[in-house]
């Protein structure tokens, strides 16, 4: 696999991500029963942005969390996303107020989990599995899986607590990936009908979401909501300028209350006058 996700973390695509993934946990933390949260493609955990330097290209994070860091007026959602970025970056040691490391979704998930919340972290690649596991340190009941993350919902739904929440956010290398996260969504589906399943994707020529979204559509598995998001307008030169995520169970009224923070959020990472938000139905939910 020659994608890392270093020079990327933190840029635009992570807050989009990160921001919902946070919200989808709280929402999940209105009940007081506990819940899996089952990340299929979890990456390292950790990222030091300083690494992100060099090599003859611009690291990407001053348009993303660095635009966030210092910005006055955030809302809650917002703010308390910087707020746990920079909670993070105490914790590792990083210079008082200094922007130095990102957290990827595992540890996002573990900063929030309560002590019955059980997460199941699962990253193929060595190197960075055991990265990760250095950094399931957050959560009591977090464990590391070194599996490929597609087997997962076949392999781990549905969970003893009876509740879950599925993030699959895989690289987009293969040119089948998407066919395979439909898989993955109607395994989770087929074995935890309620359970909340979240999937990334970028917005690219090469990344086709039709297979994903027609399944959902012709097969009516559960209720969908569609966000997506754009920081300049389409364009095939410039490269990664979108991206979105496929909310299937979302929380009663998550549109209506991310709606306008998705629309804030894009005037302030904005590259150019294209940038945009939306959130739609695909397949809405029962009357």
């Amino acid at each position: 696999m020659y994608y890392r996700h270093a020079f990327h973390a933190g840029n635009f695509a992570d807050v989009f991500k990160h921001l919902l993934l946070r919200e989808l946990v709280r929402a999940m933390q209105r009940k007081p029963k506990p819940f899996l949260f089952l990340d299929t493609h979890a990456g390292r955990g950790r990222y030091d942005l300083a690494l992100a330097e060099g090599g003859g290209r611009a690291p990407e994070w001053p348009d993303g969390i660095g635009r966030l860091w210092a910005a006055p007026g955030l809302p809650a959602p917002l703010a308390d996303l910087v707020a746990a970025v920079r909670e993070y970056n105490r914790r590792c040691g990083a210079e008082p107020g200094t922007l130095r490391f990102y957290p990827g979704s595992p540890v996002f998930a573990q900063l929030l989990a309560r002590p019955d919340d059980r997460l199941a972290l699962c990253e193929l690649q060595p190197d960075e599995a055991a990265a990760l596991d250095r950094e399931s340190v957050y959560a009591q009941k977090a464990r590391v899986y070194p599996v490929d993350g597609y087997g997962a919902p076949r392999a781990m739904l549905p969970p003893l607590e009876r509740r879950a929440l599925v993030l699959i956010d895989p690289p987009f290398e293969a040119a089948d990936e998407m066919s395979r996260v439909a898989v993955a969504v109607e395994e989770a589906l087929a074995r935890s009908p309620a359970a909340v399943v979240a999937v990334w994707y970028p917005l690219s020529a090469r990344v086709a979401t039709a297979p994903l979204f027609r399944l959902l559509r012709e097969r009516r598995l559960a209720p969908t909501l569609i966000a997506e998001f754009r920081v300049r307008a389409d364009s095939a030169e410039a490269g990664l300028g979108g991206c979105g995520m496929a909310m299937i169970n979302p929380p009663w009224q998550f549109d209506i209350a991310m709606r306008p923070v998705l629309a804030q959020l894009a005037r302030l990472l904005a590259l150019d006058a294209g940038a945009s938000s939306k959130l739609d139905w695909l397949v809405p939910e029962a009357p």
